[in-house]
């Protein structure tokens, strides 16, 4: 009898029927926490070093590094950690703006009302601003509940992540420069 019910409760372990134990069993091999991590790094720190061609076009040394960097990454499981807790976060944060433009559309044309766009990327900055800092807290303790702390730490917090705020801020305005300065082609003059 007893046997059953440790059974049944091993069994639901891995919930979701067969779709649910195979992830269930990817993530006991630790594929989410090394695996697609590792894949993840190298193919973004190749494509970087292929795109700029800082070393050269050696593609030799470009996979070297690429693969010594997601080695070196996955060392300390802070990598892990981080990808654990910001990807279901984007996923819910992507959910929410699709939700928001899916009512903005169905309200707003937003070919005639620029505003539209604003509201639709300041929602959307804020978003990955409250992404971020909520996993950066979940997983290294950065201020990462500081919206459910009480108001007498809200000073405290907001001194801790102002510096935070402010580079990605800068950050956000720096590549909507950039752009927005490539939607306009350089004007050549007629000989």
């Amino acid at each position: 009898m007893i046997e059953g019910l440790i059974a049944l409760a091993s069994y639901s372990l891995g919930t979701g029927g067969g779709i649910g134990n195979a992830l269930f069993q990817l993530e006991q091999m630790g594929v989410f926490a090394y695996l697609l991590p590792f894949l993840l790094i190298f193919a973004l720190v190749y494509g970087i070093l292929t795109k700029t061609t800082i070393l050269g076009n050696n593609k030799g040394i470009n996979v070297v590094l690429a693969i010594a960097i997601g080695l070196m990454a996955l060392q300390f499981n802070f990598v892990s950690y981080f990808f654990a807790e910001i990807f279901p976060r984007l996923g819910v944060g992507l959910a929410i703006l699709l939700v928001m433009a899916v009512l903005l559309g169905a309200f707003v044309n937003f070919d005639e009302q620029k505003w539209a766009k604003w509201i639709f990327f300041g929602v959307g900055a804020l978003t990955v601003l409250i992404i971020v800092f909520q996993s950066l807290g979940s997983s290294f303790g950065f201020g990462g509940t500081w919206f459910n702390l009480g108001l007498g730490s809200w000073g405290y917090r907001l001194q801790n992540a102002l510096p935070w705020i402010l580079v990605i801020a800068v950050s956000a305005f720096l590549i909507y420069r950039i752009v927005k300065s490539g939607d306009n082609p350089p004007k050549n003059p007629q000989k």
